[in-house]
């Protein structure tokens, strides 16, 4: 398909929606550098899809956000799934490595009791937490002057009392798929880079691709 839309000379813009939803949009202007990232992408039973694994299922949307906030390659995976319902694997647990010394530990299930849509970013003096299902996203760092309408609350380290402030960014009321449709359109009529490219959409697929194969390898191995 990369090959076709350069040969065509069109628009392609992969439908990741999870990049317009309102909890991870609400961050546009906030400083990411995460060195630690924690995903938790969990559902209920659901025969739909099932005739992938979770990873393309689930994961793929959340291999997709990381590798738009990690601007490095990604030196190492290590992966373990379950074939529980399913011929395929329907629970798994991924470590990505980048060069640039970020972790990102991802979770997904779709055989759970409950459903969870969770990613925990650290970094130095931050943390930043997005739910996806409640639309809600919370950031807790170190104060700085321009934190004094925050709340902020003290806290004894070995290096003595430093200041927290916790952040609420405003989370506006977005149909994501409704704005990722403009955003496609917008691309159309202006000439602009789509929000999701092609290119986008390829290095997602290698990478969920590569954790599949990890995970025949370790299943092969028991």
């Amino acid at each position: 398909m990369v090959k076709l839309v350069k040969e065509a000379g069109v628009k392609l813009q992969v439908g990741h929606v999870e990049r317009f939803n309102p909890a991870f949009m609400a961050l546009q202007g906030v400083t990411i550098n995460p060195m630690f990232i924690e995903v938790h992408r969990l559902a209920q039973f659901n025969p739909r899809g099932t005739e992938v694994s979770v990873i393309l299922d689930l994961m793929i949307h959340d291999i997709d956000i990381i590798l738009s906030l990690i601007n490095s390659d990604v030196k190492n995976i290590s992966a373990n799934g379950v074939a529980v319902m399913t011929d395929t694997p329907d629970i798994a647990n991924v470590r990505i490595e980048f060069d640039n010394g970020c972790v990102a530990n991802l979770t997904s299930s779709r055989i759970s009791m409950k459903k969870m849509r969770k990613m925990r970013l650290f970094q130095r003096d931050a943390y930043i937490g997005i739910d996806f299902l409640e639309k809600k996203t919370e950031i807790i760092k170190m104060k700085t002057p321009e934190d004094s309408t925050n709340f902020t609350f003290d806290i004894e380290t070995p290096g003595g009392k430093k200041t927290l402030a916790i952040a609420n960014p405003v989370i506006k009321e977005v149909n994501a798929i409704k704005a990722e449709l403009e955003q496609f359109i917008h691309s159309i009529t202006n000439n602009t880079p789509t929000a999701v490219s092609e290119f986008d959409g390829l290095r997602a697929m290698d990478i969920a691709h590569q954790i599949l194969q990890k995970i025949q390898r370790s299943n092969h191995t028991i």
